[in-house]
């Protein structure tokens, strides 16, 4: 489990596909360090189990899955990826819960710079609209955030320049895929109203107009 707060960013060293499957490894630096086996760390919001390590590195395997389902199919030497160490009970809540499973990848359509903050754009796929709602939160590349403007299969997010300066996100242009995973609460309550009522989200039967009529909203 993660909070969606980034901790560092750290750097692609090397990236061997072989029967596809992968391992890289992640350079760091002294504030992200001292690794142990088999423990979870989130890769640009995917969580990753440390199979090797050195004191300013860490190395991952990856699955056909997780190739398959994650922008890494995009990442190279020298790519930049967030990093952020699993929840412990001593570790503040900021962000939202985030388990590291990725929902899908999407696309960034636009970047618009203006006075303190950059507003981003994706297009993402169909069947992810009715967990992205407005005021409500998602992990785009593990960064907890909060979305609006959801229509047409797009959402828009706003960065401040903290965000910007301590992610991967400045380094995105448009055409570029990123992973997003929608808020896991807002999966239970989807979930339990199709229990309840029956239907499926991927229909688009559960909607705001749905949830109102219901009373819950």
């Amino acid at each position: 489990m993660f909070t969606g707060i980034i901790e560092e960013v750290g750097t692609v060293g090397s990236l061997v596909l072989k029967d596809d499957k992968a391992r890289m490894r992640v350079d760091t630096n002294p504030r992200f360090s001292h690794f142990e086996m088999g423990e979870s760390i989130a890769v640009n919001g995917v969580c990753l189990t440390v199979v090797d390590m050195g004191e300013h590195w860490f190395a991952v395997d990856m699955t056909t899955e997780t190739l398959d389902r994650t922008s890494f199919k995009q990442v190279k030497e020298g790519s930049r990826v967030n990093l952020e160490r699993a929840l412990t009970p001593s570790k503040k809540m900021s962000g939202h819960f985030v388990t590291g499973h990725i929902d899908n990848v999407a696309k960034v359509v636009s970047i618009d710079e203006k006075p303190g903050e950059v507003l981003f754009r994706f297009e993402h796929p169909p069947e992810l609209a009715p967990y992205l709602i407005e005021k409500g939160s998602a992990a785009v590349d593990g960064i907890s955030l909060t979305v609006f403007d959801c229509r047409d299969n797009r959402f828009t997010v706003s960065i401040i320049p903290f965000t910007l300066e301590h992610t991967n996100l400045k380094d995105r242009k448009a055409g570029d895929g990123v992973n997003i995973e929608c808020d896991m609460i807002g999966k239970y309550v989807i979930r339990a109203c199709e229990t309840v009522f029956g239907g499926s989200a991927k229909g688009s039967e559960i909607s705001p107009e749905f949830l109102k009529e219901r009373g819950f909203l």
